[in-house]
């Protein structure tokens, strides 16, 4: 940190950190299960927690090409087809896929408070993104939000051919920035990717934790539900938050 409560980079994780993936991608496959037959009666939240599932399984295998994550996208939607008893020829899951995207364009939106957040953090810190995706869907997603000024490095894995939780992402930001690991913090709402990928490349993680998902292990980062009220999760990003604790922890 340059002075306390001040790190000079702050990176973030982008969807499901900044940009709202996971609502987004549950609104736009409520949006197409009519027009699967297989699909149609199955509950919406069992459809969503599955294509996760099967994204998280395939990751994009992080150096695929926009065409390759078409494909990848059909891929999740026969695996669903399957799961209700149907069938989809690729062709048809293609189609299921581009509308879906479609829906998902439409339906997109931030995550509260990531973008106040953001630019809050921008008066003081550097702000930069590592995530596991393709270039320009992460760029166009930060156009989206009005954010592409704010963001300065953009890492991700498909140009640099190293995916989170891989401690090597996290130095590559870390070199384009021009900061150290210990002047540096990471913001994402990925245990494995973002606490414990930060964590193995030296840098202090802030588990954002909007679901409330469970630990893993014994380590204990500083955790946000919200990005409201904007003051309070700032003095936790900026680690003011564990430094009061631990003054009064002292004091006793």
């Amino acid at each position: 940190m340059d002075t306390l409560g001040t790190p000079a980079l702050v990176l973030f994780d982008l969807d499901d950190t900044i940009f709202d993936h996971a609502l987004t991608c549950r609104a736009a496959l409520g949006a197409v299960r009519t027009l699967v037959p297989a699909l149609q009666g199955r509950p919406l939240n069992l459809l969503w927690g599955e294509y996760h599932r099967q994204l998280a399984l395939q990751s994009y295998e992080n150096t695929a090409s926009p065409s390759e994550y078409d494909r990848l996208r059909a891929e999740r939607f026969r695996h669903l087809a399957t799961l209700g008893g149907g069938e989809l020829s690729l062709a048809d899951a293609l189609e299921v896929s581009h509308r879906y995207r479609a829906e998902y364009q439409q339906r997109r939106r931030p995550v509260p408070g990531a973008v106040s957040m953001v630019r809050r953090l921008a008066r003081r810190s550097r702000i930069g993104v590592v995530t596991n995706n393709e270039t320009a869907e992460q760029e166009e997603k930060l156009r989206f939000l009005h954010l592409e000024s704010y963001v300065d490095p953009l890492v991700a894995s498909a140009q640099v051919r190293v995916a989170k939780p891989d401690p090597r992402i996290f130095r590559i930001a870390l070199e384009r920035a021009g900061v150290r690991r210990s002047h540096a913090v990471m913001v994402g709402d990925s245990w494995t990717n973002d606490v414990l990928g930060a964590r193995a490349a030296g840098i202090r993680p802030v588990w954002f934790n909007r679901f409330g998902a469970a630990r893993s292990g014994r380590l204990r980062p500083d955790e946000l539900r919200s990005y409201r009220p904007l003051a309070e999760a700032e003095r936790t990003i900026r680690g003011l938050a564990r430094h009061r604790r631990r003054v009064a922890a002292s004091a006793l």
